[in-house]
């Protein structure tokens, strides 16, 4: 099968030297990749900037900004069987980045914001017969509820849920996952490496 999995924060530009981004780490979405590679599957990874190698036979496309990860992401979702959107993918960027470093102004500073594209919805309203499509939700309260309203508006057959203040930019974590047909399944902490071969068997069972 062929999977293609995202990883990794995105960086949107303020100016040359400055960006918004988050604490991801990219260390979830690339231990899926290394679990879909030894289960044979073929793998793409589109990944944010992150500080890690890719994994031993899976092809990396390398984004920064969230525009660039939905472009890297239409362009293989046709062809992907499996597509998990583990990446952090900011929601908001500046309206209008500037060309040269800004200096220091007395006073304070208003930076105007606009959306980013729903990658993940977008996919769900594109998503054909038979593609599974996997979605991560980080919650800082209401996490199941928060999940589940994720996983059927956004047309998900899985979500992965954890608190952030548990899996965000640390080895390991721990996953609340919903199936759209109403199932559960709790994995325990884990370092993430073996969190994602569970999760993998999961998703897609012998």
């Amino acid at each position: 099968m062929h999977v293609l999995i995202s990883a990794g924060p995105t960086r949107e530009k303020i100016d040359p030297v400055r960006f918004i981004s988050n604490r991801s780490s990219g260390r979830m979405g690339y231990a899926l990749a290394a679990a879909a590679v030894r289960a044979g599957h073929r793998v793409t990874l589109v990944s944010g900037p992150v500080a890690l190698p890719c994994p031993e036979g899976a092809k990396r496309i390398s984004v920064e900004s969230a525009a660039e990860m939905a472009a890297a992401i239409r362009g293989c979702a046709d062809d992907a069987d499996v597509i998990i959107m583990a990446a952090a993918v900011a929601d908001y960027r500046p309206v209008v980045p500037e060309s040269r470093k800004m200096k220091k102004q007395p006073g304070e500073l208003v930076l105007k914001l606009e959306r980013t594209e729903d990658i993940l919805a977008a996919l769900g309203q594109s998503k054909r017969p038979g593609q599974i499509l996997v979605g991560f939700a980080a919650e800082t309260d209401d996490l199941e509820c928060n999940a589940l309203d994720k996983l059927r508006r956004k047309n998900l057959d899985w979500i992965a849920a954890n608190w952030v203040r548990d899996g965000f930019g640390t080895p390991d974590n721990a996953l609340v996952v919903f199936h759209r047909g109403g199932e559960r399944h709790v994995l325990e902490n884990s370092p993430k490496e073996i969190l994602a071969a569970r999760l993998l068997r999961l998703i897609l069972p012998d």
